[in-house]
């Protein structure tokens, strides 16, 4: 996940770090963490996924008016103002402003954090290749699981398509474990959202489709099942 802070007081912006970096750590979260002094330095690389902006930046910088850039860019990070001052969150409609966290408060970063997550760790899109070498565009909230087969790897998605594509099954286990997806055996990676009933033996998908959880497996899985259902189940 990669998170922004654009605040110009030194002070605020490390505590503001620090807070996000034990939140990542306490709940597992992998995350790469931009903290710039001023708008101008993070809109030369605003590539994130959330924002936490302080409304008031020195030189003259409104972070109303950093927040309307991003959206006029194109950008669909999540904003959270960051202020002194809550009579100025009344201005947060011009923007659609996720979250306003005042500064006497910064414990309401954890619930900023818990909403983000549960809203949009799955809202991302894969790109893979498929048999032919045409690039497949995957939609994370959409994939039920993956399987092996032959030498490749089978998208299944939950409206019942399936994709062919190249890959490995533990680099890809890998990479989306951070989105809610835990490999169960060497042969199943699964999409803790879809997840019906599990138990020491095998899970039940949404769909009905059963796999076997290889022994190896068995007590990590539990532990992440119960994590994941406990933060994300409805």
């Amino acid at each position: 996940m990669r998170i922004g802070i654009v605040e110009d007081e030194a002070v605020w912006r490390d505590k503001i770090q620090s807070d996000i970096e034990r939140y990542c750590r306490e709940h597992h979260i992998p995350c790469n963490i931009c903290a710039c002094g001023s708008g101008k330095d993070f809109m030369e690389n605003p590539d994130v996924d959330l924002l936490f902006l302080d409304i008031e930046l020195a030189e003259g910088e409104d972070g109303f008016e950093i927040a309307e850039k991003l959206t006029a860019s194109g950008s669909q990070c999540k904003i959270c103002f960051l202020t002194s001052h809550t009579e100025l969150a009344r201005m947060g409609y011009r923007v659609n402003a996720f979250r306003y966290i005042d500064k006497r408060h910064m414990e309401e970063i954890d619930e900023a954090m818990d909403c983000f997550l549960k809203t949009k760790i799955q809202d991302r899109f894969i790109y893979c290749k498929d048999a032919f070498g045409a690039c497949l565009k995957i939609n994370l909230k959409e994939l039920l699981l993956i399987e092996t087969s032959g030498r490749k790897l089978k998208f299944l998605m939950q409206d019942g398509s399936e994709h062919l594509c190249e890959g490995r099954m533990a680099e890809t286990a890998e990479n989306l474990s951070q989105f809610g997806f835990y490999q169960i055996q060497r042969s199943y990676i699964v999409n803790l959202k879809y997840v019906k009933e599990a138990d020491s033996r095998e899970v039940t998908l949404c769909n009905g489709m059963k796999a076997a959880i290889g022994r190896a497996h068995s007590k990590e899985f539990k532990k992440l099942f119960f994590r994941w259902r406990m933060r994300f189940g409805d």
